[in-house]
């Protein structure tokens, strides 16, 4: 079902296909996961499955492991769509960029058959050249995200790389179980100084669907509602995953600005 309703909460980032990666194994992990978001609230899901950007070089290898993900994919829509009518399921990828010259002209490895592509680079380091190749996919139509930026190693402080990313026409998407220290205490730092930089676009579960995960949607967006974002989080959980469903460009975000309570200090130096 496709719905329109501009309160709907979205998630541009989630593992839900069944077997194709390290996320759900099966159609009853994948309904499980989508119970969750929808107990939390979230009515529209994109879904991204891994896939390496250099299986693109080697045509057979590639069509195999699409045909798969396919076959799977179609499995899970339909299921859902039997189960959870309310839901606006669809399916793109996260795209380890393995390789400096990309080919991400196949549909199926964009957002909902949108322009917007997510990115990941491998083994969370920042390889060199990471702006020249963003901008050349603007260049040829893409829109990239970038997810997950704060659980790379090797930023620099001042967030240069970030802001350049930015520049060159990239996003950047961070993940709510970052803001709780998921990912520990630097994710977490690097994650607020994006946000007080005005510097994130979007917000997403990284859900990986497996019985053992937790979600942490709603104990990230309380934090950051701690944090004094609740402006923020409208626009990162909202309006703008909502308009890469209509493939459109985010709005800007604005900075965040001051902690909201003494306790929230007291626990992130507890944190550190």
């Amino acid at each position: 079902m496709r719905t329109d309703d501009p309160l709907s909460i979205c998630d541009v980032h989630s593992h839900l296909v069944p077997g194709v990666d390290d996320g759900a194994r099966t159609i009853e992990d994948t309904l499980d996961g989508v119970k969750l978001m929808t107990q939390a609230g979230i009515r529209k899901i994109i879904t991204t499955p891994h896939v390496d950007a250099s299986l693109v070089r080697n045509p057979e290898r590639y069509a195999e492991h699409m045909d798969r993900v396919d076959r799977a994919w179609s499995d899970a829509e339909r299921a859902v769509a039997e189960k959870f009518p309310e839901v606006d399921f669809r399916c793109g990828h996260e795209v380890m960029l393995d390789i400096p010259d990309p080919d991400l002209e196949d549909e199926r490895l964009h957002l909902g058959g949108s322009s917007f592509v997510l990115l990941e680079w491998p083994r969370l380091q920042l390889p060199p050249g990471t702006v020249g190749v963003l901008s050349r996919l603007r260049r040829v139509g893409i829109r990239p995200i970038v997810a997950h930026p704060e659980r790379y190693v090797g930023f620099d402080r001042d967030l240069e790389l970030a802001k350049e990313w930015r520049r060159v026409g990239a996003y950047l998407q961070v993940n709510y179980g970052s803001l709780i220290g998921r990912y520990g205490p630097e994710a977490r730092r690097l994650a607020v100084r994006l946000l007080r930089r005005g510097l994130v676009d979007y917000l997403a579960t990284d859900f990986h669907g497996r019985p053992h995960l937790k979600l942490l949607y709603r104990e990230g967006v309380e934090m950051l509602s701690e944090l004094g974002g609740d402006e923020q989080i409208s626009l990162l959980s909202i309006t703008n995953p909502q308009r890469i469903f209509r493939d459109e460009e985010p709005v800007p975000v604005p900075l965040l600005l001051g902690e909201r309570t003494l306790w929230v200090r007291l626990r992130g130096l507890l944190k550190r």
